[in-house]
């Protein structure tokens, strides 16, 4: 641990590895709202927030357990499918506030292109949502949609019962086959564009 006299103890949200205020301040200057993505081990939770100096401002916010209460969802609530929908059914939110634009606020989340933080973002700019971005960091539309889990479902079926049984036993206790995923996910898009499309009166990619 650092000592001496021109040692700074860091500020608690930095010693805590919840914030980085170096890259928030560059956040800040741009005068946008911030699309917040954070992601825990169960869950994704997407927020458009605006900076106050008594604390953030959420303007607009999703989790992914909202999916299952509000349209259904039977997938995994911390997957890339589920990070999509969270940040599409966040930026709708968003643009039905009035909020048209923002900046990518990942915390401390490492960048990895097609990363579930970067499948939020996806969501977020089908809906309509500008947000600066490089296209290479988005994901394919075969993480997206969960064709991989689903692949990797269909094979540990039929190589390997015991440990489909296993890995998947929350989708099945649901009466969920992992296999049919990705038409799951575009059921449960629909809802969500069906719902907001028409209420935020932008063009959106989810809608084509």
């Amino acid at each position: 641990m650092g000592h001496g006299p021109r040692y700074r103890v860091p500020w608690r949200r930095r010693r805590e590895g919840k914030t980085n205020y170096y890259r928030r301040l560059k956040l800040i200057r741009s005068g946008k709202p911030r699309l917040v993505v954070r992601r825990t081990n169960k869950y994704i939770i997407v927020q458009i927030a605006e900076p106050r100096i008594e604390g953030d401002r959420i303007i607009a916010a999703a989790h992914s357990r909202e999916l299952a209460k509000l349209y259904g969802w039977k997938g995994g609530t911390g997957n890339t499918p589920a990070a999509y929908l969270t940040g599409l059914l966040a930026a709708y939110r968003a643009l039905e506030k009035g909020v048209r634009e923002a900046v990518l606020d990942i915390g401390l989340h490492d960048p990895v292109p097609g990363s579930r933080v970067f499948a939020a973002l996806k969501g977020a700019l089908d809906a309509g949502l500008s947000v600066p971005h490089s296209e290479e960091i988005l994901p394919g539309s075969d993480r997206i949609t969960g064709a991989h889990i689903a692949r990797w479902a269909a094979a540990l079926a039929s190589g390997s019962p015991e440990r489909y049984e296993r890995q998947f036993s929350q989708y099945l206790e649901r009466g969920f086959k992992p296999e049919d995923l990705p038409a799951h996910f575009e059921e449960v898009k629909a809802k969500i564009v069906q719902e907001y499309a028409s209420k935020v009166g932008v063009a959106s990619e989810a809608t084509q």
